[in-house]
């Protein structure tokens, strides 16, 4: 499927028997991580009219995995809201339904996909409608900026969307920063960016939830003199076509497994 030509698709019925989309959130003391993710929600059912979609929170918010297996059975499909495959996605969310005793299948992450990067120009184009010219990209720098993780794999991740995203919309250049965990910070990406000569710049959280993360960015951002911040991704369309992307992939391939083990 052609990720990337998603955001024009209509809204498409759900198929007769389709097992709910169990979405996954880690969760936050902060009402609008959860408030973000009840946007995301209802976009989805917006797409797929008549799917079950229910939402369980990893920490911090309701309701948490057990409840929402114990109502739902079998019949899911869990899909994280996941940006990479760190821990959370690696550890935390396995080790959750099982002690729940759920057997679900479960989605990819989001990461990568040209419908993350079409979202990441989505939230730039609102802070900086001239972005749309192909010229003022190629004089604008921008900062990726990550939460950050100790998987050196989700980091790579994070550093290969970034090389994408420079050579598929013509940025001047995109630096990676993190607001967690090791590695450079928005003013020290900032910094470099200038170094390399370039004069307008750019903040993009790699995020997908306003919070504590977010909000240091922000900060920084500013204190740093950038001339645009983005939102973080947020309950943009193209999120929520990619976690019915995902929630696609999933029970497809649950479906073919059973004919290509026999």
């Amino acid at each position: 499927m052609d990720e990337g030509r998603l955001s024009a698709a209509p809204a498409t019925p759900v198929a007769a028997g389709s097992p709910a989309l169990l979405l996954i959130a880690h969760g936050s003391r902060d009402a609008r991580h959860a408030a973000t993710v009840a946007d995301l929600v209802a976009r989805v059912r917006a797409l797929r009219p008549g799917l079950d979609v229910a939402t369980a929170y990893l920490d911090h918010c309701a309701p948490r995995i057990p409840q929402v297996v114990s109502r739902l059975g079998s019949a899911a499909v869990a899909v994280p809201l996941l940006l990479n495959r760190a821990f959370h996605a690696k550890n935390d969310i396995p080790a959750a339904l099982r002690a729940a005793g759920a057997t679900l299948p479960t989605a990819d992450v989001l990461g990568p996909s040209p419908l993350l990067l079409a979202a990441l120009d989505r939230r730039l184009a609102e802070a900086g409608p001239e972005l749309a010219s192909a010229a003022v990209r190629a004089r604008t720098g921008v900062v990726l900026a990550a939460a950050g993780s100790s998987d050196p794999a989700a980091d790579a991740a994070t550093r290969a969307v970034a090389a994408q995203w420079r050579r598929t919309r013509g940025w001047a250049a995109v630096e990676v920063a993190y607001a967690s965990a090791e590695g450079p910070r928005v003013p020290d990406a900032l910094a470099a960016l200038r170094r390399a000569g370039v004069r307008r710049t750019a903040v993009a959280p790699y995020l997908l939830a306003p919070g504590r993360l977010p909000d240091r960015i922000a900060g920084a951002a500013a204190d740093a003199g950038a001339d645009l911040l983005a939102e973080v991704l947020g309950a943009a369309p193209e999120i929520a076509r990619l976690l019915l992307t995902r929630y696609d992939a999933a029970l497809t391939e649950l479906r073919t497994a059973p004919a290509l083990t026999a």
